[in-house]
């Protein structure tokens, strides 16, 4: 199982940053051992002293696949999430400096809780779903699906040119603008429409 991670999908998401808006998907991967689940803790590591969150839609892919067109990429998934995406930021823009990969600013253990999963047929419009973050009982992100740059089955269509998808790979799917610190006494809480899906503390 691998974790396919995306880059600046949401348009605002990218001018927050000052960055450029992608022509392709922006693509890394996390190891396993960045998943949390079942709603346990996120433990603030002891390398980073500016770790932010990011809200994000997970794909879950259902079938084993390569170079997908897209027309058929819908296919390949049966069930939406909701993620957190996140990042050491001072490691991130350390390493950006530098020019070096920034894998471990992404990928270190516990980087990415998920929650529940969520049949796409409850869905409807997958391509107007709305989610959203709350931080200690604040709204901090909102997103839609309509606002990404790439949709799911275009992302499945593009990763699958270079990775064979396999069953129980998950994409995270970018986030919206609005990412921003937590620390040790957080509560974070996110959704996809009404629906609560991940409830977790930082410890």
């Amino acid at each position: 199982m691998k974790i396919i991670g995306v880059g600046l999908n949401y348009v605002n998401h990218a001018k927050e940053f000052g960055g450029d808006v992608p022509k392709e998907p922006v693509i890394f991967l996390m190891p396993e051992t960045a998943l949390i689940t079942r709603n346990l803790p996120f433990f603030y590591p002891d390398f980073s002293s500016q770790i932010e969150y990011e809200v994000e839609l997970v794909v879950k892919i259902s079938r084993l696949g390569k170079n997908i067109p897209e027309k058929f990429a819908h296919r390949y998934y049966e069930e939406i999430g909701i993620g957190i995406d996140f990042t050491a930021r001072d490691l991130q823009r350390q390493a950006g400096a530098a020019g070096l990969p920034w894998t471990i600013s992404k990928g270190f253990d516990g980087a990415a809780p998920i929650g529940t999963f969520v049949n796409k047929a409850e869905l409807g419009d997958l391509n107007n779903i709305s989610f959203s973050l709350e931080k200690n009982g604040q709204l901090v992100q909102q997103g839609n699906s309509a606002d990404m740059l790439f949709s799911f089955d275009a992302l499945i269509a593009y990763i699958s040119r270079f990775f064979t998808i396999k069953i129980g790979d998950l994409i995270f799917t970018g986030t919206p603008s609005g990412v921003g610190p937590v620390k040790i006494g957080d509560n974070l809480v996110a959704r996809i429409g009404d629906h609560e899906l991940l409830n977790f503390n930082v410890r």
